[in-house]
């Protein structure tokens, strides 16, 4: 049984908050989640699909039939579909709150549309905990063949309709109609009129460039398009949680400092399909493994550390270092170096790296192995073993 971890903390936030949100990519899981939740919820509860037209009907007078359910744990799917209700929610919200009725009144799913974030940040204030729900990570999946079902996972990447499918063909065929459908359908719905043609090229550039700085410019040279148009494009893709820009870790530290953020097309079977990489043998041998297993490995990190711990990388013009820099709230700095080997070696540039950000904690992570030190301050740890001692700190 494949275990997400958010489950136990959705529980506990809709004890405590009015609306709760579950964000992330269409296919990723959100409507099975909420089902769970619904059926193990102790209140009356009810479920409301938005793209279907039966379901919109109820709402046709939304204040009516919403305030007729009181009482109830009210699952709202798709709510970028109906932007308008966030007003009635909050108003609704505080009905309830004054007749005694504090928590858990409404769940709602979203593939996070930035018109989704801006109208429940102005009407829920207060009342809204979000959650992002990402795609299956290697500690939800390893279960008792670790080896075997960390490389399945890498190379399908972690939706569950494509790590699950019955073999890598029904896989690939599953991503084949994912990327379709969401250039075909949902980007329309979801964000601005943008060319499907001109989408995928970008799509398909990113996958290539895997871990790259962004170069808007050298992006709208291969689309035809201008830069600003580039950085609109990724901003939409980085809303809909498909793409990763992540940040440079800067401060004025006397150095000259990269201050492009990185990009990452954030699932590794989405990538591998873009870049036509069908079987593990292939994929071992491309330019793009060691880019690829550089994302793999960030995202099933950031899946496990808790949401308010901050991602960076550094790097400085002389050649300094870290590919994954964390920072959690209460102090402290974790570089992190990664690298698709057995047989770790420092570099120089990362230990420059460390002792400009003044790392609190280092790690270089490796596929699998036991944990053992590097240096007094590095620790060499695979990577199911660092997710896990993040996991405890969630």
């Amino acid at each position: 049984m494949i275990e997400r971890f958010l489950s136990q903390q959705l529980t506990r936030e809709l004890e405590q908050f009015p609306v709760v949100a579950i964000l992330g990519p269409r296919q990723v899981g959100k409507t099975t989640l909420a089902l769970e939740l619904q059926t193990a919820s102790s209140r009356p509860s009810l479920y409301l699909d938005l793209e279907r037209p039966s379901d919109l009907a109820r709402l046709a007078e939304p204040e009516l039939y919403l305030r007729s359910q009181v009482g109830k744990l009210v699952v709202l799917d798709e709510i970028q579909r109906r932007p308008g209700l966030f007003p009635l929610l909050r108003s609704l919200v505080d009905e309830r709150r004054r007749a005694g009725e504090r928590a858990g009144h409404f769940l709602i799913l979203g593939s996070a549309s930035p018109e989704l974030l801006r109208q429940s940040s102005e009407s829920l204030a207060g009342r809204i905990a979000y959650h992002e729900l990402k795609p299956f990570a290697l500690d939800e999946v390893a279960g008792r063949a670790p080896r075997k079902h960390r490389d399945q996972l890498w190379l399908r990447g972690g939706f569950p309709e494509s790590f699950l499918a019955r073999d890598d063909r029904a896989s690939w065929r599953w991503r084949e109609q994912f990327i379709a459908t969401y250039l075909e359908r949902d980007v329309p719905q979801l964000g601005p009129r943008i060319p499907a043609a001109h989408l995928r090229r970008l799509w398909t550039m990113l996958a290539h460039h895997q871990g790259g700085l962004l170069n808007a410019s050298q992006f709208a040279a291969g689309l035809g398009v201008t830069g600003k148009t580039v950085t609109a494009y990724l901003d939409l893709l980085t809303d809909l949680f498909l793409v990763r820009q992540l940040p440079p870790w800067f401060r004025n530290i006397g150095k000259r400092l990269v201050k492009a953020p990185k990009v990452y097309v954030r699932d590794a079977g989405l990538v591998h399909w873009l870049a036509n990489i069908r079987d593990l043998d292939t994929l071992l041998g491309h330019p793009l493994c060691g880019p690829s297993w550089e994302a793999f490995v960030i995202e099933n990190l950031l899946a496990a550390a808790p949401p308010t711990w901050r991602p960076f990388f550094f790097r400085t013009a002389a050649g300094a270092e870290i590919d994954l820099v964390l920072e959690p709230p209460d102090g402290g700095r974790l570089a992190i170096e990664i690298k698709r080997t057995l047989q770790p070696k420092l570099d120089k540039g990362f230990c420059l790296g460390c002792a400009d950000i003044q790392a609190s904690q280092r790690f270089y992570v490796l596929p699998e192995g036991e944990a053992f030190p590097l240096d007094r301050q590095t620790t060499a740890i695979a990577l199911s073993e660092l997710t896990a001692r993040f996991r405890k700190e969630t």
